[in-house]
């Protein structure tokens, strides 16, 4: 199942995401791809809120993976740019992919070949210095329900 959606702000960005954050359970895998400034890690931070998450929220990309653990669950931050020629495998994603929190994969196409077989896509495209453009995968049923609930509004 597939949504294109226009955000008109970071507001209505982060409210989304928010909204996603509070629905998600131990165990989800979202992927998040766009180009630098897209708003990934503005997403995030939207799901962080929806996971009751105190903590600011910051980019992962120096530290691969940044854990906050204060929410409703814990919530995964990871940025695999740099991981071209590294598997999940060896830096023990996978753990984090089937563990007790929730997991946003920036540049996921990097590790496409290790990623659980459902999750849900999300990639963001730079309109203007305030509009994105946000296209929604779902892979799997749970996350074809989710997707539905969230952006099929």
């Amino acid at each position: 199942m597939e949504f294109e959606l226009i955000m008109a702000s970071e507001a209505k960005t982060r409210l989304l995401a928010r909204q996603l954050g509070e629905k998600l359970v131990a165990g989800d895998v979202i992927l998040l791809e766009g180009d630098l400034g897209a708003g990934k890690t503005t997403f995030t931070k939207g799901i962080g809120e929806g996971l009751l998450i105190p903590q600011m929220i910051k980019s992962p990309t120096f530290t691969i993976i940044r854990e906050y653990k204060k929410g409703r669950l814990p919530l995964y931050h990871m940025d695999v740019y740099r991981l071209e020629d590294t598997s999940a495998d060896e830096l023990g994603l996978e753990e984090y992919f089937y563990g007790a929190g929730v997991s946003v994969v920036e540049w996921a196409q990097f590790v496409r070949e290790d990623l659980p077989e459902e999750y849900l896509e999300i990639k963001l495209f730079h309109i203007d210095e305030n509009t994105r453009k946000m296209v929604v995968k779902s892979f799997g049923e749970r996350y074809k329900q989710l997707a539905m609930e969230v952006f099929g509004k």
